[in-house]
């Protein structure tokens, strides 16, 4: 946890919901419309969450207030509190005052930064989870081909 230019406590709200670039390089992600989402959200709660998107640290932060918000979007204080639940309600963002946290996308597989697994042994060819290694498969398709 660090703390911003105010005093306050920076932390992530859903850690389990970090942001990560995704894989077609736009830090909006095109799920946002693949899945329908911005047609859900009105133009105050599109453009806040555009501005949450652009001005967010790598964990997706923002300590942006009701006022500076307000202004830079031109919105009066409950157009912005509307705006800020339609993302709550979409699972977009999560809010405790003052603090903002843009989310993954919803239903976005969770990637864990973990070592890698390795291999099952080279003398069976299934694996303790059932499934079938890529020789055996080919293996079983060729011989398939031969009784054809």
């Amino acid at each position: 946890m660090a703390a911003n230019s105010m005093g306050n406590t920076k932390r992530v709200l859903r850690p389990a919901r970090l942001r990560q670039v995704p894989a077609q390089f736009s830090w909006v992600d095109q799920a946002l419309v693949q899945r329908h989402l911005i047609d859900r959200l009105d133009a105050r709660a599109a453009a806040l969450y555009l501005f949450l998107v652009t001005v967010a640290d790598a964990q997706g932060l923002s300590y942006y207030g009701g006022r500076a918000l307000s202004q830079r979007l031109k919105l009066d204080p409950a157009e912005l509190v509307a705006a800020r639940k339609q993302l709550i309600d979409l699972d977009l963002i999560a809010y405790e005052a003052p603090l903002y946290q843009v989310l993954a996308m919803p239903g976005a597989p969770i990637v864990h930064r973990s070592p890698v697994t390795p291999l099952p042994s080279p003398t069976s060819p299934r694996q303790a989870d059932g499934l079938v290694r890529l020789g055996e498969l080919l293996g079983q398709l060729e011989r398939r081909r031969d009784r054809l």
